[in-house]
């Protein structure tokens, strides 16, 4: 089953949340409420929800109820990004500018605090305690990642261990909590939560690995931002990391990533190293062995439609061009 084929299935369910997302951040306040639904219509895959729903699907299945979960993780999710393009000086996302770009720093740090304040308003709806700890945690988390990345910034000589714990922190929790909190939400027991959880961080441990892959190897037209924008903000990523214990790539790497202006033609040549190296190989191995590992999370989850489902976004992660 294709990516596509799972999304048609659930159009209305995903439409619904859609709607949910859009007037979740709607204010009378022109400015913040241009600036909030900006990167809403820029459009995204919507993994989060996505997982959310699914892992509803093990339970009691109620759409009103899984949307709190739903809309908070995604509304989470786009305020860690406009907060990410104001550190990053990233001018465009999702082959849109950023809120960063379009209005200013300023309007775009308000505009993720904005949207944060609306998630947890949104997750407020559900009375369970467990799923605001856990969240509230994985907030706490995402932060530190953050903080780590930024403190790594331009730093060659960061272990694989660093890169794996900052993405970690950065995307997999985040996804992992998808699954957990929409189980709970919709009654599933903590031990097949808990499952559903060891899915959802190695699968987006995968996700993360084949979004560093792919921003070396992939096109402007397929990102939505030039190749090579990690390394241009200096953030080092698991394929570089393999590249450089070669030491003609690592020299190339320095002369690239030397300050926060990078020399274009240095980027150029050290990007084509990268790519002719085995780094990219062995970053794509450990991505499948993390998606291997989703799989088996699932094996003793309950034969369901949406256990299929999983199994074929699994592999999607796994070998996706976009």
């Amino acid at each position: 089953m294709k990516l596509l084929d799972i999304y048609a299935k659930m159009q209305d369910d995903i439409q619904y949340i859609e709607r949910k997302l859009e007037g979740s951040v709607r204010t009378e306040e022109a400015e913040l409420n241009d600036a909030s639904l900006h990167l809403l219509k820029a459009g995204g895959k919507r993994i989060r929800p996505i997982f959310v729903l699914l892992s509803g699907r093990f339970g009691r299945y109620d759409i009103e109820r899984l949307s709190h979960v739903a809309v908070a993780l995604e509304l989470i999710h786009m305020a860690t990004l406009v907060h990410d393009d104001v550190i990053d000086d990233a001018a465009t996302r999702r082959g849109q500018p950023t809120v960063k770009a379009k209005w200013d720093e300023r309007i775009a740090m308000y505009t993720g605090d904005y949207i944060l304040g609306k998630a947890l308003d949104t997750a407020a709806n559900l009375e369970q305690p467990d799923i605001h700890r856990i969240l509230s945690k994985a907030m706490v988390q995402m932060v530190i990642g953050e903080m780590e990345q930024f403190r790594l910034f331009y730093q060659l000589d960061q272990s694989v261990r660093d890169y794996l714990l900052r993405i970690r922190r950065k995307t997999a929790l985040l996804i992992a909590v998808s699954c957990q909190l929409g189980a709970l939400a919709a009654g599933v027991s903590v031990p097949q939560s808990h499952r559903l959880y060891k899915f959802g961080y190695n699968a987006g441990m995968a996700f993360q690995i084949r979004d560093d892959i792919l921003d070396l190897t992939g096109t402007e037209k397929q990102l939505g931002k030039p190749p090579g924008s990690d390394m241009r903000q200096g953030n080092i990523t698991l394929p570089v990391l393999c590249a450089m214990r070669d030491a003609r790539v690592r020299e190339a790497v320095e002369a690239a990533t030397r300050g926060p202006t990078p020399d274009e033609d240095a980027l150029k040549q050290a990007l084509k190293l990268v790519r002719k190296s085995p780094g990219i190989r062995e970053a794509d191995e450990l991505s499948h062995r993390y998606i291997d590992k989703a799989i088996g999370a699932l094996n003793e989850l309950p034969d369901i439609p949406a256990k299929k489902d999983f199994v074929a976004i699994a592999k999607f992660i796994a070998d996706r061009s976009h």
